[in-house]
């Protein structure tokens, strides 16, 4: 075998965090294929990349036969969108595989015999998500205007994504309308090789719960844009919610991210409101929210039972925990745990995200939350409070090599880590355990179905001198 060959591959397995596996070659030839993509029982056409000992990674050119498992794929552009890897597998599958990947990960770095709850499944598995990025680009060079999501393997290409089954209907419509319009107009969209044109991203949230909808259109300052024109066109449109806001901003930087130099209300307000188990959020256009809603209040609800499984101010205890929640984003885990405890303190990165905690909380009538802007890592040398619980609800890439000792020294008698890569998580548990720690149990939650993406609840307690 060689760089390019086409080979046959029948799919073994999927390992973290989504990478599919088989083999081929006969006797001393034989060696693992890693695919792109794939799900157990697949067999796939897959073009050879990069040899590396005896493995070799390939691109996936086609499905040959699919896995009796599979089921019908509900949308147009899967297999050429990245988003839905798993779109086709029975979702119980899902949700086993994505417990494997996680107990795997933690057993190589030595952590096991910890009690495993069951996977808590999303309540729903189509349409969940509340907020989506799209990028203004073509499907192919020359070709017409394209709102979407970029193709896999293609990162300049851009698919249309108005059938996209993870949001509701109401995206779909939304986005048909700015394509359309803005095709109409002849407006080029922005070219992230020469850094010329005018059009980057539309970004839609949603509130569940509110039916409002927000959207917010990312261009360059390379032209005079009519929004009133633009506003009246989506206010006129048929949907099931109804927008609230509408939002221009200006992103004159290189990376394709989204971000603000400036920002015009075009219409209504720009915030939109959410509720998650009872309580109300108010959620500003680049403020962090959960992209889950309902999945969100699973993965809270589980945050605030672990909570109760060790601290039952009712039964054995006489007074009610300090609760730290570090990385707290908008305050959310607070709020949900603001009513069992005496005292909770929140610290964040992001200024504007504190801002929106504070709001949210009074909105809430929270008036024992305490909420802290600043890096953890230097934040919490300021704190004099003695907490009873922390609360770990780290980034993805985890918690910072320094300040995991600077917490751990706080002493809590639970910790309660929120991870949103298992990978992450599988670095950082060691140093508890070293610490004195014993895992009372860890669960699964899913918030994202259909992808690699997986929420993983640890319950902690310190072993008593």
């Amino acid at each position: 075998m060689k760089k390019g060959d086409i080979i046959t591959v029948d799919v073994c397995g999927v390992a973290y965090p989504g990478k599919a596996y088989g083999y081929a070659g006969e006797g001393d030839e034989k060696c693992k294929i890693v695919l792109d993509r794939g799900i157990p029982g697949q067999t796939v056409e897959a073009r050879l990349i990069k040899k590396r000992k005896r493995q070799w990674r390939a691109a996936v050119l086609a499905v040959i036969r699919r896995a009796d498992n599979e089921s019908r794929v509900p949308c147009p552009m899967f297999g050429r969108c990245g988003g839905c890897a798993y779109l086709t597998m029975p979702y119980d599958d899902q949700l086993a595989m994505k417990t494997d990947w996680v107990m795997g990960l933690l057993a190589d770095a030595g952590v096991s015999g910890m009690v495993t709850l069951p996977a808590i499944p999303s309540p729903v598995i189509y349409r969940y998500r509340n907020k989506m990025e799209f990028t203004f680009g073509d499907e192919v060079p020359g070709g017409p205007l394209r709102l979407g999501l970029h193709e896999r393997g293609r990162a300049h290409n851009v698919l249309s994504a108005d059938k996209c089954c993870l949001v509701s209907e109401d995206f779909g419509e939304i986005v048909r309308a700015v394509t359309a319009y803005f095709a109409e107009r002849h407006i080029p969209y922005y070219h992230k090789r020469t850094h010329e044109g005018y059009l980057r991203h539309l970004v839609i949230r949603e509130g569940k719960t509110s039916g409002e909808l927000l959207v917010n259109l990312v261009t360059t300052s390379g032209m005079i844009f009519d929004g009133g024109n633009f506003a009246d066109m989506l206010l006129k449109l048929q949907l099931k919610g109804h927008i609230s806001g509408i939002i221009h901003t200006i992103n004159d930087g290189v990376a394709d991210v989204v971000r603000a130099d400036s920002m015009t209300l075009l219409y209504g307000e720009a915030n939109l409101h959410e509720s998650l188990l009872g309580l109300s959020f108010e959620i500003s256009p680049f403020s962090f929210f959960q992209t889950n809603t309902y999945g969100a209040e699973a993965l809270y609800a589980a945050v605030v039972d672990s909570i109760g499984m060790v601290w039952d101010t009712g039964q054995s205890r006489q007074s009610k925990p300090v609760i730290f929640d570090l990385y707290c984003g908008t305050g959310t885990i607070a709020q949900m745990v603001a009513k069992s405890a005496d005292k909770v303190i929140g610290i964040e990165l992001v200024e504007e995200a504190v801002a929106a905690a504070r709001r949210n909380a009074a909105k809430n009538g929270l008036d024992n939350c305490e909420f802290i802007a600043g890096d953890v890592l230097t934040k919490v040398d300021e704190l004099d409070d003695k907490p009873d619980i922390i609360v770990l609800d780290p980034p993805r890439e985890g918690i910072h090599p320094k300040a995991i000792f600077k917490i751990i020294d706080f002493r809590p008698e639970v910790f309660v880590y929120v991870s949103c890569k298992a990978s992450s998580l599988a670095v950082d548990l060691p140093f508890f355990v070293q610490a004195g720690y014993t895992i009372h149990h860890l669960r699964c939650v899913d918030m994202f179905p259909h992808t690699p993406h997986v929420e993983t609840v640890v319950l902690m307690s310190r072993i008593q001198d």
